[in-house]
């Protein structure tokens, strides 16, 4: 099954003329096989729904979004690696060998991941990534606008995203819109307002300022932080690429809770943010979503150190 599964991909083992460094670890066969294991068993258990749902051709407009919009496969997601700076023993004799991005070790029979060429191919996405994450944690929360960024995705139109219906119709949505601050950082919510929500909104968000703009109480920045760990590939451990999935889905089941759309038939209960006591509960999470955000933020980012790390090691060599 391994075998058949990586048959299609180009043999990129290649042998490595640095000793170990110091602060390498290994990993022994039988305790990374482990990870690896109940890796794939996790990635499996979050993307059941979503496999099912393709064969059967049903939907799900909270849990689909994982995969449509990022549209990265679960093949990818149940990619188990350690990160840089870590060497697995007897993987060379493994159909790991044939993933691209690893070399063998040092210690006969090993593999790691070859964090400098990475880097070096992949250099101005990586700064933008680091750039994104470190302004993003580094930035004061906002809590203020309320998830209006759905709302203003189906102000005063008539066709809409997803099949769920509107809570409040379309004129009691657009009365909510009316009566409240839109306020979107994030630019890839405010590039889906409507025409006459557009200039609504108190910024105006561009891709050039979203380094500029990204703030941890944005839930659409939350869920980004799993795109930008996936766009990281083996530099991220598998551990932390999963809880920013885990995240991600997370945040997706509030969003959609608070959007103006009816989803209660999906098992989300609304969250009515046109109320006082809607505000308090999206805050409340919003809070609770930002927090663990950075903490994944900061995941990434030392998993980027180590992976800087290595690379400046081999130069030196």
């Amino acid at each position: 099954m391994l075998a058949r599964h990586f048959a299609g991909y180009p043999r990129r083992v290649t042998t490595s003329t640095l000793d170990t460094a110091p602060d390498t670890r290994v990993l022994a066969r039988d305790e990374w096989c482990a990870r690896a294991r109940e890796h794939e068993q996790r990635a499996d258990a979050f993307t059941a729904g979503w496999r099912a749902r393709k064969i059967s051709g049903a939907k799900h407009p909270i849990d689909d979004f994982l995969f449509t919009y990022y549209s990265y496969k679960p093949s990818i997601l149940r990619r188990w690696h350690p990160g840089a700076g870590v060497e697995l023993q007897g993987a060379a004799h493994m159909p790991r060998a044939e993933w691209k991005w690893y070399v063998v070790g040092a210690e006969p029979g090993s593999l790691r991941v070859d964090a400098a060429a990475y880097l070096a191919a992949k250099r101005a996405g990586v700064d933008l990534i680091r750039r994104i994450l470190e302004r993003t944690a580094s930035r004061p929360g906002q809590f203020s606008c309320f998830g209006l960024h759905e709302w203003a995705m189906v102000y005063r139109q008539g066709e809409h995203r997803h099949e769920a219906p509107l809570r409040l119709g379309q004129e009691g949505t657009d009365a909510v819109v009316d009566s409240h601050s839109i306020q979107c950082t994030h630019y890839d919510a405010f590039r889906f307002f409507t025409p006459d929500a557009a200039p609504l909104n108190r910024v105006q968000p561009t891709r050039e300022s979203q380094p500029q703009l990204e703030q941890p109480g944005c839930l659409h920045a939350g869920m980004d932080v799993y795109k930008w760990a996936i766009k990281l590939g083996p530099l991220v451990p598998g551990e932390v690429l999963l809880d920013a999935f885990e995240l991600a889905r997370d945040i997706r089941w509030l969003d959609m809770a608070a959007s103006p759309y009816d989803v209660s038939d999906w098992g989300a209960e609304p969250v009515a943010i046109e109320t006082a006591e809607g505000k308090a509960e999206y805050v409340r999470q919003q809070r609770g979503f930002a927090e663990r955000s950075n903490a994944l933020r900061r995941r990434v980012l030392d998993a980027l150190d180590a992976a800087e790390h290595e690379a400046e090691t081999a130069s030196a060599t």
